[in-house]
C-alpha cells in the first residue's frame, strides 16, 4: 500500500498529482480535466459546504434492520427502511472481496479513494457519447461516500457531485482503513430485492448466510451493485447470468481465480425466484408482530436493529400451510363450487384493487392454550394480493361453533349434560309479527335426547331451547368472559351462532375449555433486545380464570364426543385415536362460513373457510366435511410427522352432520395430499385431561337422562359427569315416561 500524506491538503496534491502523472500523453484531455478541477479546488469550501464532515465521516453507524426471529431463533424476516445486517469482512471467505475487487475496483489498494486511469476513462466517454450517461471512473471509496450520505451527495451524473463525492472519499481514505473501507462497502449498497448488505442479498437471494457464499454466488453479488434491477437474476436472468460471467473473468485477469475453476463455475444455473427468503416465512404473523411493534417502538423499530423474538413455530407454520392449502384445493375442486377460483390469480404480484378478493380465503390460527403464544397464523390466501388478516381482524358468523358458550352457561347454571329437551319444530312470534322457524339441517327432529346428544350431533333446536332456558344475557356474559369482545345481540338466534366473531378470539375463547378453566390473551412476541442483547420489552401475560375446573372439564368432556363420534368425527380416521381430542364444528346458514375449533391438552387451532363477500361455498358445504379435516392433518403433523409422498389420497366419510348447513364430517370426492411435506414431530401425544375430584359420576340412560336401570335398554346407557347435587335421582323407566310431549317454546 502506498503511505497516506501526513496532511490534508498534501493528501488532494497527492491525489491531483498522481492524477496528472497518467494522463500527460492526452493533453487536450488533460487540460480540459485541469481546469474543470482548478475551478472546482479554488472554490472548494463553497461548493462543499453541505458535504458531510470529518465528524459525521468518522461517527457513521448504518440504519439496521430489526430481526423477527422464531421461539427457538430462526430469522424470519426483517423490518426497517433497509434490509441490512452488518458482517465482518474477516467472517467472509477471501473470494467474496475478490470478486467485488474485481470488477469494481481492481486498483483499490494502490489509490488513495481517486483513481486516476478511471476517471481519464470516464473523461473520454463522457466526451465521445456526450452525455454524462455510462460515464463510470468511481472507485470503491467514492461508490461508498455517495452510498453513505445519500442526502448530501445524490447520484446525479454532474460535475458538482462528482466533486462533493471526490471530498468525501478523500476524507474517508483519511479516516478508514482500506480494509474497512471494503466492509463498509460491502455492507452498505443496494443489492436490489430490498437487500442493503451482503448479508441480507445472501439470505435474499440464495437463502443462505454470505459466509457460506460460493465463488459463483459471491461473482453475482458483486454483478448486483453497479445495476441492481438490470441484473437482477429474478427479473433479467441473461443480464445476469452475463454480468455474473463477467465478474468471473474479471477474477481470473487479477489472478483472483485459475482461468479452468472459472469455467467450471459459469456452468452453474442462476437461483430460482423463492430459493432464498424474499418470500417471509410467515407474512400475516410477521405483519401482526410489526404494528404492535410499531406502536410502541416508532422509528425506533426500523432503524435500531431490534432483535425481536417472537412465539412462532416455524414447522407447525409450514403444517398449516400444506393443510390449508390441501384445505382450499379440497373446496374449490367441488362440483358445485362456483366462484372464481385461486388460480386464475396466483401469478398476480400486485394487491388486487379492492379490499375484498373474489376467490375462496381462510384463516387459520395455532397457539399453546397454557401460554397463549401463538405458533403459527395463516391471514389469508396470498399476502401480497391481499394484507388484510381475516385471523385477527375478519368478522364473520361463527354458527354453531358459538354452541359451546350455551352450553357452558348451562353448566354454570347447574343444568347437567344429561338434562333432556326435545328435538321438536320452534316457532316464535318476531317484533316486527313475522313468525321465526329455524330448522335443522336434514328438517328431521329426532325428539328428546340429552343437552350433551344435542351438542354432539349440533342440533339447532337444542341449543334454542337451552339458550333460552339459561337466558341469553347468561350467554352473552359467558362468550365475553371467555375472550368473545365483538356485540352479541340478545335474539334466539345467538345460540345457534348468529353473531359476528374473529377468529382469534374464538381460539381465546376455547383455550378456556383446553386449559380447563383458564385463558391467557393470544400474543405473538416472546421479547425485545437491543442490537446488544439488552431487553427492552418482555410482555407478560397472566391466565385468568374464566370457568371453574369442575364445569370445564365437563365441557371438555361434551366436546371430546364431537370429535368422536359426533359433527367432527370424520377427523379421528386422519388423525387417529390416541391424541385427546375435543372441539366444535361450526356452518351458517345458506353455508357461508364453515368452522372447525378444536383443541388438546396441549395445542388449539381453529380453521375458518369462507369468502370475503360472504356467498354459498356450495351446496352442502361443512365445518365438519372440510375445516376439521384440516384441523385433523395439521395435528397429525404436529404428533406424528409424516414422510413425504407422492400420492393424493381420497377422504370419503359419511354425512350424518344435523347442524344448520352441516353435516357430519362430509367430504365426499373432497381430497388431500398427505404428506406432501415431510415434518418431524412437534411434541408429545399429551395424556388425556384428567377429571378433577369435585366431580362425580353416574350410569345414566342417554335418551331419559335418569339412572340407568333394568327398564331401559342397556346399549343406551353411558356414564356421565356430574357437579355434586346436580346428578339425577330416578330410575330410568322408558313406559312411563312422558318426554315425548313437544313443549311450548315462548320467548321470555
Amino acid at each position: 500500500m502506498i503511505a497516506r500524506p501526513p496532511h490534508r491538503v498534501s493528501r488532494y496534491v497527492f491525489a491531483l498529482g498522481g492524477f496528472f502523472s497518467h494522463t500527460v500523453v492526452w493533453l487536450p484531455t488533460s487540460f480540459l480535466v485541469a481546469g474543470v478541477l482548478g475551478v472546482a479546488v479554488g472554490s472548494w469550501r463553497n461548493l462543499c459546504a453541505d458535504c458531510p464532515s470529518i465528524a459525521q465521516i468518522a461517527t457513521f453507524e448504518y440504519q439496521q434492520t430489526s430481526k423477527l426471529f422464531s421461539h427457538d431463533g430462526r430469522l424470519l424476516t426483517e423490518l426497517g427502511v433497509e434490509r441490512r445486517t452488518p458482517i465482518s469482512l474477516e467472517a467472509l471467505p477471501v473470494h467474496v472481496p475478490h470478486a467485488f475487487l474485481a470488477i469494481e475496483d481492481r486498483r483499490f489498494y494502490r489509490h488513495h479513494g481517486v483513481d486516476p486511469r478511471g476517471i481519464v476513462r470516464s473523461v473520454f466517454r463522457v466526451v465521445r457519447n456526450r452525455s454524462f450517461a455510462g460515464g463510470g471512473g468511481s472507485t470503491i471509496t467514492q461508490q461508498l461516500a455517495r452510498n453513505m450520505f445519500p442526502e448530501e451527495l445524490g447520484f446525479e451524473k454532474r460535475v458538482l457531485r462528482k466533486l462533493k463525492e471526490l471530498q468525501v472519499a478523500l476524507e474517508l481514505e483519511h479516516s478508514y482503513s482500506k480494509d474497512q473501507i471494503l466492509e463498509a462497502y460491502i455492507n452498505q449498497v443496494n443489492y436490489g430485492h430490498g437487500a442493503r448488505g451482503i448479508q441480507t442479498a445472501a439470505r435474499i437471494i440464495f437463502g443462505k448466510d454470505a459466509v457460506d457464499l460460493t465463488v459463483v454466488e459471491a461473482a453475482l453479488l458483486a454483478a448486483l451493485p453497479n445495476a441492481p434491477s438490470r441484473y437482477s437474476p429474478f427479473r433479467n436472468p441473461e443480464n445476469a447470468l452475463r454480468r455474473r460471467n463477467l465478474v468471473l473473468d474479471a477474477m481470473v485477469r487479477e489472478d483472483f481465480l485459475a482461468r479452468e475453476e472459472a469455467e467450471r463455475w459459469k456452468s452453474r444455473p442462476l437461483p430460482e425466484p423463492g430459493s432464498g427468503v424474499a418470500n417471509t416465512t410467515a407474512p400475516y404473523f410477521e405483519e401482526w408482530v410489526r404494528q404492535i411493534l410499531d406502536d410502541r417502538f416508532g422509528d425506533q423499530l426500523y432503524t435500531a436493529g431490534l432483535r425481536v423474538y417472537t412465539t412462532l413455530d416455524v414447522e407447525m407454520q409450514r403444517a398449516a400451510e400444506s393443510a390449508m392449502a390441501n384445505g382450499w384445493t379440497a373446496i374449490e375442486a367441488r362440483p358445485g363450487f362456483q366462484h372464481p377460483k385461486y388460480e386464475q390469480f396466483q401469478d398476480r404480484e400486485e394487491p388486487l384493487e379492492e379490499l375484498q378478493t373474489p376467490y375462496l380465503q381462510g384463516a387459520f390460527i395455532a397457539l399453546d392454550p397454557w401460554t397463549g403464544e401463538v405458533r403459527a397464523m395463516i391471514g389469508g390466501r396470498d399476502f401480497r394480493q391481499s394484507k388484510f388478516n381475516r385471523a385477527t381482524q375478519a368478522l364473520r358468523q361463527a354458527g354453531s361453533s358459538f354452541k359451546p358458550y350455551v352450553y357452558a352457561a348451562a353448566l354454570a347454571s347447574r343444568i347437567p349434560a344429561s338434562h333432556v329437551l326435545v328435538d321438536a319444530p320452534v316457532v316464535m312470534e318476531q317484533v316486527d309479527g313475522t313468525e321465526w322457524k329455524p330448522r335443522n339441517y336434514t328438517g328431521e327432529f329426532l325428539g328428546p335426547m340429552t343437552i350433551r346428544e344435542g351438542l354432539k350431533r349440533s342440533i339447532n333446536m337444542i341449543a334454542i331451547q337451552l339458550g333460552l332456558e339459561v337466558g341469553l344475557e347468561s350467554v352473552a356474559q359467558t362468550a365475553d368472559r371467555l375472550g368473545i369482545r365483538t356485540e352479541i345481540e340478545r335474539f334466539p338466534s345467538t345460540s345457534i351462532g348468529a353473531a359476528e366473531v374473529i377468529p382469534l378470539q374464538m381460539a381465546e375463547a376455547y383455550s378456556g375449555f383446553a386449559t380447563l378453566g383458564t385463558k391467557v390473551t393470544p400474543h405473538p412476541i416472546l421479547r425485545v433486545e437491543s442490537p446488544e442483547g439488552e431487553v427492552l420489552w418482555g410482555p407478560r401475560y397472566e391466565g385468568t380464570r374464566v370457568l371453574p375446573a369442575e364445569e370445564a372439564r365437563i365441557m371438555v368432556s361434551m366436546l371430546q364426543d364431537v370429535v368422536n363420534a359426533g359433527t367432527a368425527a370424520g377427523a379421528r380416521p386422519i388423525l387417529g385415536w390416541d391424541v385427546p381430542a375435543a372441539g366444535k364444528t361450526g356452518t351458517t346458514n345458506d353455508a357461508t362460513d364453515v368452522w372447525f375449533i378444536g383443541f388438546t391438552p396441549n395445542l388449539l387451532a381453529t380453521v375458518w373457510f369462507g369468502l370475503d363477500q360472504p356467498q354459498k361455498l356450495f351446496p352442502g358445504a361443512t365445518g365438519g366435511g372440510f375445516a376439521a379435516p384440516v384441523w385433523a392433518e395439521f395435528m397429525k403433523h404436529v404428533y406424528y410427522g409424516t414422510e413425504p409422498a407422492e400420492e393424493v389420497v381420497d377422504r370419503e366419510m359419511e354425512e350424518t352432520d344435523t347442524e344448520v348447513g352441516e353435516e357430519v364430517g362430509e367430504a365426499e370426492g373432497g381430497t388431500t395430499a398427505v404428506g406432501e411435506v415431510g415434518f418431524r414431530p412437534l411434541l408429545p401425544i399429551p395424556p388425556d385431561w384428567e377429571i378433577p375430584a369435585g366431580l362425580i359420576t353416574r350410569n345414566v340412560d342417554r335418551i331419559t337422562g335418569l339412572l340407568a336401570s333394568r327398564w331401559c335398554p342397556a346399549e343406551d346407557a353411558y356414564t356421565e359427569l356430574y357437579l355434586p347435587g346436580t346428578e339425577p335421582t330416578e330410575l330410568c323407566d322408558r313406559l312411563g315416561s312422558s318426554l315425548y310431549v313437544t313443549p311450548r317454546i315462548r320467548l321470555p
